[in-house]
């Protein structure tokens, strides 16, 4: 069965059938046994009121009618059909409601054994046929019976606790009503009312759950198909919906880093186009040219295919970074000593004191190494002669401060120019750059847990401001 929801609901179902039949069993067992300890409560309440009757009633040797009286009497006061028989089964004397129900048909007549010989009868009134007991007959039941018959079959008596009321017969007996109608078929009728009411509430809350996975489903096909923008329904505190969030959140990375490499991509191939343009054409004009062109256009082709390496080697840095395969290596890194390195490479200003000497940076030196160098060059290149490069302690991250004296950054642009190959109006006639450096300085800062921005700078210019995490 392929459905998940008819798993489900047949899961449901198996396990509430085998519930209801169990409850049944321990029911009926219970019932039972209570039954049985109430029967043999009443069948020694039976002989001790026997015995209770023998020490009230006259001796076997008074005379016959002090006897008939006393039991008339006795039956009178207990309300009870009682009669009184010899050691020979003859009636000595009987009450008047034992009397009246001698001759009523469906009645059953118990007797009980005195020490001194004679017998006690009581009359019971027969329960109706629905609500009789399995396995007693009808009838007059002849005989002596000992403790246990006389319970079984015992007359009128309070009804126990396990039974729930007590009606009166038309012919005058009271009849019990209570766990017996739970037996047979009224026991049967009440375990399929409750399995085909519980099946029926089951299965719409079933079908809702699966509704809602098989949205899902759809919705990942959908997502497969090359729907980058489809998302799923993520409404509810369940799991599901703690699933179909976290598939939105996974989408919505997939989609961003497949925009991000198409950018990449097509950036990347109008990059490229440029220098292998000048290499074409000094080539083409290599064979021509004279010894002094010749020169000039060997130092041509040098820059272009140095160009051409930079941005190969830029565009494979940003997408390792930007997929995550570039793993990060969490050392112990001497800033200082990498600063001092870089600043006498672009020849930078250092501005530092001895604190500045203990501090290390938690990360990758060469990934650290390479987002200071960006922002020196891009300083260099576009912020004019003076370059400046300080470190501030702010908690537990070092803020690396580039500082020039360049034309600046516009407020609105200071965001978009860490945007792959985004470059400011008027920058990309300028000499190198294709405009990945600073996007790869973003992309470090963060792998490394940090980040970066731009700020304008007191009396012109710009200041890049790199924050890492220190060492702890």
């Amino acid at each position: 069965m392929k459905s998940l929801y008819w798993r489900i609901y047949l899961t449901v179902i198996v396990v509430l059938a085998a519930f209801a039949l169990g409850a049944g069993w321990l029911f009926q067992r219970q019932i039972e046994q209570e039954r049985g300890n109430a029967e043999v409560a009443a069948g020694e309440r039976w002989l001790a009121m026997a015995v209770l009757l023998q020490r009230a009633l006259p001796p076997a040797d008074a005379p016959r009618e002090l006897q008939a009286r006393a039991i008339e009497e006795w039956g009178q006061r207990l309300r009870m059909a009682l009669a009184l028989q010899d050691a020979q089964g003859q009636r000595i004397g009987a009450s008047e409601l034992f009397e009246r129900r001698e001759e009523v048909p469906g009645q059953r007549q118990v007797e009980i054994t005195l020490d001194d010989g004679r017998h006690i009868a009581f009359i019971r009134m027969q329960r109706p046929p629905g609500l009789r007991p399995e396995g007693r007959t009808e009838g007059r039941t002849e005989g002596r019976t000992d403790a246990r018959r006389a319970a079984g079959d015992g007359p009128d008596r309070a009804p126990s606790a396990a039974l729930l009321r007590r009606e009166e017969a038309p012919w005058g007996g009271p009849v019990l009503l209570g766990p017996r109608l739970l037996h047979g078929q009224g026991l049967l009728i009440v375990l399929v009312l409750l399995f085909v009411g519980i099946a029926a509430g089951a299965f719409p809350v079933v079908r809702r759950l699966t509704r809602r996975l098989e949205a899902l489903k759809t919705g990942v096909q959908t997502f497969g198909d090359g729907q980058l923008s489809h998302r799923v329904d993520d409404s509810g505190t369940d799991e599901v919906a703690a699933v179909a969030r976290s598939f939105n959140e996974a989408a919505g990375r997939v989609e961003t880093l497949l925009r991000s490499h198409q950018s990449l991509l097509a950036n990347a191939s109008h990059e490229l186009r440029s220098p292998l343009a000048r290499l074409k054409m000094a080539f083409a004009m290599f064979e021509d040219a004279g010894e002094a062109q010749r020169r000039k256009l060997k130092l041509e082709i040098q820059t272009n295919i140095a160009e051409l390496d930079a941005l190969v080697e830029e565009v494979l840095l940003a997408s390792r970074l930007d997929s995550g395969s570039q793993q990060i290596h969490q050392d112990a890194v001497d800033v200082l000593a990498v600063a001092a390195e870089e600043c006498a490479r672009s020849g930078a200003e250092l501005l530092s004191d001895e604190q500045d000497s203990r501090l290390q940076l938690l990360g990758e030196e060469r990934l650290i190494r390479r987002a200071l160098r960006n922002l020196l060059e891009n300083a260099r290149r576009y912020g004019g002669g003076s370059v400046e490069l300080a470190m501030k302690h702010r908690g537990t991250l070092l803020e690396l401060h580039v500082a020039d004296r360049g034309p600046g950054v516009p407020e609105d642009l200071r965001e978009r120019i860490f945007e792959p190959f985004y470059r400011l109006p008027g920058h990309a006639e300028q000499a190198g750059g294709v405009g990945l450096g600073l996007s790869l300085v973003k992309q470090i800062a963060q792998r490394h847990g940090g980040s970066v921005r731009c700020e304008a700078r007191d009396g012109g210019g710009s200041i890049f401001v790199l924050s890492l995490p220190l060492k702890t």
